[in-house]
């Protein structure tokens, strides 16, 4: 008998995708992930939060989680998508240090 487990997906985007708004005002969009094409609709409260990283922040970050739903011809839909947004600072350069070596 198998272990029962729970699949979530991860992705992360650091650019806001071109949505289609669908019915009630919600947002779908697709993702290209290593050539399997994600389909994603958020509520409008939450694609708000990627359209708030992208006026607010000059570099950001969103991590998009959810169940893996029903397969596509060429990928497959994201159910119950959560978005979380950050902002992302860029890397301080290392400071050089001197070679010891003699």
């Amino acid at each position: 008998m198998a272990t029962p487990g729970k699949l979530e997906v991860t992705i992360k985007i650091n650019e806001l995708p071109a949505a289609k708004t669908v019915e009630n005002g919600w947002q779908q969009f697709e993702l290209d992930c290593d050539g399997q094409i994600i389909t994603v609709t958020l509520k409008p409260k939450v694609w708000k939060k990627l359209t708030d990283a992208q006026a607010n922040y000059p570099m950001w970050v969103a991590s998009i989680a959810g169940k893996m739903g029903q397969a596509t011809s060429d990928g497959f839909a994201l159910l119950e998508p959560n978005v979380q947004t950050f902002e992302k600072k860029p890397k301080e350069p290392k400071p050089e240090t001197a070679d010891t070596a003699a």
